[in-house]
C-alpha cells in the first residue's frame, strides 16, 4: 500500500523530529531525557486512551463509540510503538529519577528502587500490548461484540491498576517527595480525554458523521472535559488546604516564570474556552466547533506533558523538547493516517 503525501509528510516530520532530539541526546542528555519523557507521556496517552474508550463503549452502547471505532481502533494499534520508543527513557532513567542510584526519600525506598522500577515497567508495557492484541483479534471474531463486553470489565480494571502506578513512576516520581491520590485518576481522565480528542478530529477528517452524531459527540467531549478539570482543581485544592512543605514545592515549581503562563494557558485551553465552546446544544451540532475544540485539547495536551515533566527537572524550554514533541505528533499522525484504512478493514470484517 502507498503511502499518501498527507501520511508520507507526517512521518517524514516524525523522522526529523525524532532524528534531531536523538541527536540532541549526545550534545546534552540531561535535556534529551526530560525532552523524550514529556513527549513519550504525551504519545501513550492517545492509545491507552483509545483503548478504554473502545471497551468503556461495548458495555456502554450509543452512537458515539460507533462512530468513532475505526480511529479507536487506529489508536490502539499505536500500543505496539510503546516498546521502541521507551527504550531511550531505559537508558537516560537515572538522570530522570536520582532515587534509581542514590537512596529514595525515607520510607519510600521499598517502592522507590530500581530493580522493582523496571520490573513494574515490563509488566505494564506486557500487559498494555498484550490486551490491545487481544481487543483487536477479539474485533475480528465472529462474535466479537459479545466477547468484546466480556473482556470489558476486567480489561478496564486493569488498565486503571496499570495506569495509575504507571503515571506514579513516571511523571509523578520525578518529585519524589510529592503525594497525590488523585494523581492516577487524573491522568487516567487525561488520557480518555486525549484519545477522544483525536478519534473526534480524525473523524471530522476523514468521514461525515450527521448533526445528531456531532452532537453526541460534542456532549461527550465537554463531559470528559468537566471530569478532567473537576480532578485537576480538586488535586490543586487539597494540596493547597493542607499546605504540606512535601507538596506545595511541586505547584511552587510549575506557577513560575514561564511555567506560570503555561499553567494560565492549560487553565484555559483545557477548561475555560472548550466548556464555553461546547456549552450550547447548537454548538455541540457543528462540525467545525467540535472538531475545533478537539484540535485546541490535542495542543493544550502537549503543553501539558511539558508543564508536568520540565519543572521538575530544573530546567527550562529548548529545541530538544520541541524536537521530540515534533517527533512524537508526526509519527502519531502518519500512524493514524495509515491505520484508519485498516481498522475499516476490521470493522467489515465483524
Amino acid at each position: 500500500m502507498t503511502l499518501s503525501p498527507a501520511r508520507f509528510l507526517a512521518f517524514v516530520l516524525g523522522a526529523l523530529g525524532l532524528g534531531a532530539a536523538l541527536a540532541g541526546w549526545t550534545i546534552a542528555p540531561g535535556a534529551f531525557a526530560g525532552a523524550w519523557l514529556a513527549a513519550f507521556s504525551w504519545f501513550i496517552g492517545w492509545p491507552l486512551g483509545s483503548l478504554a474508550l473502545l471497551l468503556i463503549h461495548s458495555l456502554t452502547g450509543g452512537r458515539w463509540g460507533d462512530v468513532l471505532r475505526p480511529a479507536l481502533i487506529a489508536g490502539v494499534t499505536a500500543l505496539f510503538l510503546i516498546v521502541p520508543l521507551a527504550l531511550p527513557l531505559l537508558f537516560t532513567a537515572a538522570r530522570l529519577y536520582p532515587w534509581l542510584t542514590h537512596a529514595a526519600p525515607a520510607g519510600k525506598g521499598f517502592y522507590l528502587n530500581a530493580p522493582f522500577f523496571a520490573v513494574r515497567a515490563v509488566v505494564y508495557l506486557t500487559l498494555w500490548c498484550g490486551l490491545g492484541a487481544l481487543t483487536l483479534r477479539v474485533l475480528r471474531g465472529a462474535t466479537a461484540e459479545a466477547s468484546l463486553r466480556r473482556l470489558a470489565p476486567p480489561g478496564l480494571a486493569l488498565l486503571a491498576f496499570t495506569v495509575t502506578f504507571a503515571a506514579i513512576d513516571t511523571t509523578m516520581a520525578l518529585d519524589p517527595q510529592f503525594n497525590s491520590s488523585v494523581y492516577g485518576l487524573l491522568t487516567m481522565a487525561g488520557e480518555g480525554l486525549l484519545g477522544l480528542s483525536i478519534a473526534v478530529l480524525a473523524t471530522a477528517l476523514l468521514t461525515r458523521p450527521t448533526p445528531g452524531e456531532w452532537s453526541d459527540l460534542g456532549r461527550l467531549l465537554i463531559g470528559l472535559v468537566v471530569f478532567w478539570a473537576y480532578l485537576d482543581f480538586m488535586q490543586f485544592l487539597i494540596v493547597w488546604q493542607s499546605d504540606l512543605t512535601s507538596e506545595i514545592p511541586w505547584y511552587l515549581r510549575r506557577s513560575q516564570g514561564l511555567w506560570g503562563w503555561v499553567a494560565g494557558l492549560i487553565a484555559i485551553g483545557h477548561f475555560l474556552l472548550p466548556f464555553f465552546l461546547l456549552l450550547t446544544a447548537a454548538a455541540q451540532r457543528r462540525r467545525g466547533i467540535v472538531a475545533g475544540t478537539a484540535a485546541l485539547l490535542i495542543g493544550v495536551e502537549v503543553l501539558r506533558a511539558w508543564w508536568l515533566v520540565l519543572p521538575s527537572l530544573g530546567g527550562g524550554f529548548g529545541w530538544i523538547d520541541l524536537a521530540a514533541m515534533i517527533g512524537f505528533a508526526g509519527l502519531s499522525l502518519g500512524w493514524l493516517a495509515h491505520r484508519m484504512g485498516q481498522a475499516r478493514e476490521v470493522l467489515r470484517d465483524v
